[in-house]
């Protein structure tokens, strides 16, 4: 039994590869094509500047790291039973197990040099001495809960990641802890952290390009330490970059697995020496054969009980869902807790839909429905959005619980800021936070103002975050207190007070979570099975972390559109339910009527995957309606041209023309002056020094004007609506067809959702009626 590991960053040497280049002068030649450049004289005279530069250094060691792996068969070695790599190393694992070709793999790893080589002001230490845990309790008791544990690569050697100011911070406070050592590494990014995430983002859109198969032979991944699973190979691949690397858990999987070599292929010996203390300090791990992936539980602490699984909702839900021969009601579904702290009858919420199609209309019916709306605010300008919140104050006298979506805007940060100071002079009490990779200034302020503590000693918050989340990072994120250092930067502007501050760190950012499977719009297309059960566990495992004494309800969004759907999310253990893309094809919608006549026709099937506008460059994806319009053909050729193309002026003639005179029915030059018109002085500035950024907004200008289009109701520019949609429409659409609900008119936002709920309670109480009987 042998199993053959590949090397990282950080095995790179000067000379490397010197007696291989010649030997496999095909690869060679096929790495000089893709690159560019010579990787022998790269690898063998430098500069070394140049090879240590982690956009040089990547494709440099995973080519010699392929042709290591070449020469050992060619000696005659046999093919590995198992196969590993340390981060990068990944990739030549990869490749050794069949899943894509030499080829493949350094196009991939060429892109991934290039997006880590751009990260800036992030930095990375390794710290002997010191186990996972103790590592984590110094990094949250010490207040420097922005650092993320990035390496394990022994049992007493830990890589932390972060900002770089914030590891700088750390080497005091793990040099007073007695860490044997504290070693900063040479690198400008903080890479294997959430400080990656959009690279990540980009990467992905960058792999989706290739075919990627199945390993032949089991390819322990870092980010599970568990051989890959057939059905997640990319996804478990562009997961490395911001997530852990979990070298030792990998090393003692294998040696649990009777493995008797473990051989590093690729220059260097520093996994062989990992490999040595492994051994030493932990030994072999032995796993069930079936198991793929690892599902440990919450340690239990000294003198306390292991912690239990949360049951299923059913659990929290009321009197009549106790027991499979009583009647379960809308109202018994969900959590008791969850609708009582947000003054609810159902444990049911309408997300709040970009650009006002979540109107001030919509959210005041829901309300008045008994459930909870929160206004859409994404692209609406302020003076709107304070507008729709007096109508709302007007409508919804008798006090019913209403709320706002907030969206996190990376690009214009501003734009947040000034919706919190507005939800704060309106003293709105609850917010929807979307689309967040990290913790920002505007939420953590929001989150905080007006903290208080109560007499039993509990900290009391006025304001309340519902996170809308599809990824466990950042659900860890909000189930955390807000990151000490935002804190400390809030209070030195004066922006909260000291007892605010003081308080920060007994509660979580969020109130409650909203897991968000495959929705419309922008989504990481998640899928409910997996993302409730996962969270869960999360949750608690961070509430006992924590010592929080107050609940934090997790709920279902993505793909609610039929009693069954809402049933299923219920018998998960959902605490409550978000609709969101049936809300749309409603009356109270603040959408066209053009709009909703496509929509109320359309079946599961009638969606697509297009890129977004806010996401264009980096290859962010929406999910959007098909049928009856272009916008996804049209949105993905916009996307292919600016992959493929560095200037408007370098396309074809007959791409040119097409843009032209079908997509934009403008020129260019059109184009281009109403983005001037529309876009920051800074934007425009870029633009005219960089004709890639230009086109870019050129192509962007179309995505905005099909919104607009699709809003309004122009007819004429109908073929290119963008609609954001997911299937739950087309399925609700098949549930009521030859019913009065039929025609969207007759479509009111609080009825379907109120029998929605009816249904699924009905649904619910024949299933249980079926289990007891059975």
């Amino acid at each position: 039994m042998v199993a053959y590991l590949f090397p990282g960053q950080g095995s790179q040497t000067l000379g490397m590869g010197a007696d291989l280049f010649d030997d496999f002068r095909d690869l060679t030649d096929v790495a000089d094509e893709i690159l560019g450049y010579s990787i022998r004289s790269l690898a063998l005279e430098g500069p070394e500047e140049r090879l240590n530069h982690t956009q040089y250094t990547q494709p440099a060691l995973f080519v010699v790291n392929e042709l290591s792996y070449r020469r050992l068969l060619a000696d005659g070695k046999p093919e590995p039973d198992y196969v590993a790599g340390h981060s990068l190393g990944e990739y030549n694992a990869l490749v050794a197990a069949g899943a894509f070709d030499f080829a493949t793999g350094l196009r991939l790893v060429k892109r991934r040099g290039e997006l880590m080589g751009q990260a800036q002001g992030g930095g990375m230490a390794a710290v002997v001495g010191l186990d996972e845990k103790e590592v984590r309790d110094i990094l949250r008791e010490s207040g420097l809960d922005t650092i993320d544990v990035a390496n394990l690569n022994s049992p007493s050697q830990i890589v932390v990641s972060g900002l770089r100011e914030d590891i700088e911070r750390a080497e005091a406070v793990f040099k007073a802890a007695q860490a044997r050592m504290f070693r900063p590494l040479a690198v400008s990014g903080a890479f294997h952290s959430r400080y990656m995430a959009e690279a990540q983002l980009e990467f992905t859109a960058h792999v989706e390009r290739f075919a990627v198969s199945a390993p032949r032979i089991p390819v322990i991944a870092n980010v599970t330490a568990r051989p890959y699973r057939a059905d997640r190979v990319v996804e478990t691949l562009v997961s490395q970059i911001s997530s852990g690397v979990r070298w030792s858990e990998s090393i003692r999987y294998l040696l649990g697995k009777g493995e008797e070599e473990l051989l590093q292929v690729g220059p260097g010996r520093v996994l062989t020496s990992l490999v040595r203390s492994i051994r030493r300090e932990a030994g072999p791990l032995i796993v069930a054969d079936e198991e793929t992936e690892p599902a440990t539980a919450p340690a239990a602490t000294a003198g306390t009980a292991p912690a239990q699984a949360a049951p299923p909702a059913l659990a929290d839900a009321g009197p009549a869902a106790a027991g499979s021969g009583l009647r379960v009601t809308a109202a018994d579904l969900g959590s008791v807790s969850f609708k009582r702290d947000y003054g609810l009858r159902y444990a049911c919420v309408a997300g709040g839909m970009y650009r006002g199609i979540a109107s001030a209309e919509l959210v005041a019916a829901v309300a008045r429905g008994g459930m909870l709306g929160f206004l859409g605010t994404a692209g609406q300008a302020p003076e709107r959005v304070e507008a729709d919140l007096r109508h709302l104050r007007g409508q919804l006298t008798a006090g019913e619980p209403f709320g706002v979506n907030l969206v996190s805007d990376r690009a214009r940060p501003e734009r947040e800021e000034a919706l919190v100071d507005i939800c704060l002079r309106h003293d709105v009490r609850v917010v929807e936070a979307s689309s967040f990779i990290a913790m920002t200034p505007a939420l953590v302020r929001y989150r905080l103002a007006g903290l208080t503590r109560a007499a039993d000693g509990q900290v009391v918050a006025r304001n309340r975050v519902i996170a809308k989340v599809s990824r466990p990072e950042i659900a860890r994120a909000f189930l955390s207190p807000a990151p000490a250092r935002l804190v400390a930067q809030l209070l030195e502007q004066g922006r909260i007070t000291a007892a605010e501050a003081e308080l920060a760190g007994e509660l979580p950012v969020a109130d409650d979570l909203c897991l968000e499977a495959d929705s419309g719009g922008h989504t990481d297309q998640g899928v409910a099975l997996t993302l409730l059960p996962a969270i869960r566990r999360l949750r608690d495992d961070l509430v006992a972390e924590h010592g929080y004494r107050r609940p934090i309800r997790l709920g279902a969004a993505g793909g609610i559109g039929t009693p069954d759907a809402a049933a299923a999310c219920f018998l998960m253990g959902a605490d409550f339910v978000t609709t969101g893309s049936i809300n749309q094809c409603t009356v109270e919608a603040g959408t066209s009527d053009l709009v909703k006549d496509l929509l109320q026709d359309i079946n599961i099937q009638d969606t697509d995957y297009a890129p977004s506008g806010d996401g264009f460059e980096v290859g962010g994806r929406v999910q959007v309606l098909k049928r009856g319009v272009l916008f996804p053909a049209r949105a993905n050729k916009l996307y292919e041209l600016y992959k493929r193309y560095d200037a408007l002026e370098q396309l074809d003639a007959t791409a040119a023309r097409q843009l032209q005179t079908r997509y934009f029915r403008k020129s260019f030059d059109e184009v281009y002056a109403d983005v001037r018109a529309h876009h920051p002085a800074a934007e425009i500035e870029k633009a005219e020094q960089d004709p890639k950024h230009k086109m870019a907004l050129v192509f962007k200008w179309y995505f905005a004007n099909s919104t607009r289009q699709a809003l309004s109701g122009d007819d004429d520019g109908r073929v290119d609506f963008q609609v954001h949609c997911g299937p739950a429409l087309g399925a609700f659409n098949q549930w009521v067809k030859g019913t009065e609900w039929e025609d969207w008119r007759r479509r009111h936002v609080a009825e379907i959702n109120g029998r929605l709920l009816d249904e699924a309670a009905a649904v619910l109480g024949r299933r249980l009626a079926a289990v007891g009987t059975a």
